[in-house]
């Protein structure tokens, strides 16, 4: 059903400011710890702090994924995590009515780039303030701080993403824009420090997954548009 070509790693656009300003507030944190505090304080403060470094820096790395797929009705997973939910449910910011809703939770550990799951036109992309309660919790895809982007595809289907932030995640990054057309393999989106991924798709829609079953960002095919 596709084919993956080799993986390259690097670190997202996202994290280029975070990484920086952290490196400079190590370096000067543990200047003043080499000069003010006993030696083997110091060494376990430039432990602590170069781990801290070195898993901000995997927290953004972004990895080059290219998957190919013969039929444009397969839904590529948006998001590394884990599935946590599967069942019909009534979207009512947008669709107003039922969807089937197939559910992403992202841990602190996971690739944090969101991938397009389809090619289509995009025709809504909004941002909503909100609560950052647990994003596993069932009420976080309507009460917690989120985005969502509606896609029509080719065939005159329309789907949704919501993406959700949660009680760590503090910022949802969306480069979506009505109008624009939506290839896969693209990014539209991250979110910082773990959260979830929320898909709204037609009720008669073929998954191939099960909920606890982990996926990966463009590589997972989750479904088939009927």
């Amino acid at each position: 059903m596709g084919h993956k070509k080799k993986r390259k790693i690097r670190i997202h656009r996202e994290g280029y400011g975070i990484i920086f300003t952290l490196t400079m507030l190590i370096f000067t944190f543990n200047v003043l710890m080499f000069l003010y505090v006993p030696h083997w304080a110091f060494a376990i403060g430039l432990i602590l702090s170069a781990t801290l470094l070195v898993f901000v820096t995997y927290f953004f790395r972004n990895p080059t994924r290219v998957l190919e797929v013969g039929d444009e009705n397969f839904l590529i997973a948006p998001a590394d995590g884990r599935v946590v939910v599967i069942e019909p449910t009534e979207e009512n910011e947008y669709f107003h009515e039922q969807r089937l809703q197939v559910s992403i939770f992202m841990s602190p550990f996971n690739v944090h780039a969101n991938w397009y799951r389809i090619e289509g036109t995009v025709l809504v992309s909004e941002h909503q303030k909100g609560r950052h309660q647990g994003a596993w919790l069932p009420k976080s895809s309507t009460e917690n701080e989120r985005s969502l982007v509606v896609i029509e595809t080719m065939s005159k289907v329309q789907i949704a993403v919501r993406q959700i932030a949660g009680a760590m995640a503090r910022r949802i990054v969306t480069y979506s824009k009505p109008g624009y057309h939506a290839h896969r393999n693209e990014h539209f989106g991250f979110i910082k420090f773990g959260s979830r991924v929320d898909m709204y798709l037609p009720l008669d829609t073929e998954i191939f997954v099960k909920v606890g079953e982990p996926v990966r960002g463009n590589e997972t095919i989750i479904g088939r548009l009927k």
